[in-house]
């Protein structure tokens, strides 16, 4: 881990060189008792950094029912020596473990605590202050998806795969553009962070918020069906009312999204040159 004389400013006590760091794409992260650092690891990150602190805190501000990061400090860059950083509170808690769903009751009380997630981030889309902070969703982003998939990822294809491929293209290119609600674009369960209630799972938080934007609604049910099976997916869109016409067919939305997740991320590792990734993305179309 570089930066050490930054961090131990940063951290005074906090034993530096013994901390968990996560490599991602564009950032590298810190993870300290109470506080997450994170260092640009790329020009465009870094001039995200602070149009990034300033959607937290609107974030932070809003009485959603769950902890979100709150910016502490940011600096680095313009003239000094420091790389550019972000400081955030750490939010507590530990994704949900895959057999905390196997004892009766408990995956009611998660898909319960998922539509209350869900649906202030439905409230909070209508807020003002949030729909003046907030990115909004690109018009046209999956028609640029689709495109992108065919000249990047086709040539890497069997032609069943891509058969299978252009079918999954084509039903996305028919979404509507919707903007009506905070998406966070992530809700991988990886992001959702539990704690323990008289043993039972109380959602604590939310994290890793770069992609969030004013959006469908629909992109983050995806995210849950994918992390968590059919099964919960299905009580959480019977409990949240998202199951039938009256929510515009957002229910089936998320089953087309959630049907590109395999090309997202094959597009993601192509990029990145990330073998691994791309292997298992393109394994159902090589």
């Amino acid at each position: 881990m570089t930066h050490q004389a930054l961090l131990s400013r940063l951290l005074p006590d906090e034993p530096v060189g013994e901390l968990p760091v996560l490599q991602g794409q564009f950032h590298q992260v810190v993870i300290a008792s109470d506080r997450v650092v994170r260092f640009a690891r790329t020009e465009a990150a870094a001039a995200r950094l602070t149009a990034r602190a300033a959607v937290l805190r609107v974030l932070a501000g809003l009485d959603l029912g769950f902890r979100t990061p709150e910016p502490l400090l940011t600096g680095g860059a313009h003239g000094t020596d420091e790389p550019p950083y972000l400081v955030l509170s750490r939010v507590p808690g530990a994704p949900l473990p895959d057999s905390a769903l196997e004892r009766p009751g408990m995956a009611a009380s998660v898909a319960a605590q998922y539509v209350t997630l869900l649906t202030g981030l439905a409230e909070a889309g209508t807020d003002e202050d949030v729909r003046a902070a907030l990115p909004r969703a690109p018009e046209g982003e999956w028609r640029l998806f689709a495109a992108d998939v065919r000249a990047e990822l086709f040539g890497l294809m069997s032609d069943a795969g891509r058969l299978r491929a252009e079918r999954e293209l084509t039903a996305v290119d028919d979404l509507p553009h919707v903007t009506g609600a905070v998406v966070h674009g992530d809700l991988g369960g990886e992001n959702v962070l539990w704690e323990d209630a008289d043993g039972w799972p109380r959602l604590s938080g939310v994290v890793d918020w770069d992609e969030v934007a004013l959006g469908d609604p629909a992109e983050d049910l995806a995210a849950v069906g994918a992390g968590y099976g059919e099964e919960l997916m299905g009580r959480v869109l019977a409990l949240g009312g998202w199951a039938g016409a009256a929510y515009d067919g957002v229910a089936a939305r998320a089953a087309t999204i959630r049907g590109t997740f395999a090309l997202q991320q094959a597009l993601s590792a192509y990029r990145d040159g990330d073998e691994d990734e791309l292997a298992e993305g393109l394994a159902g179309y090589v």
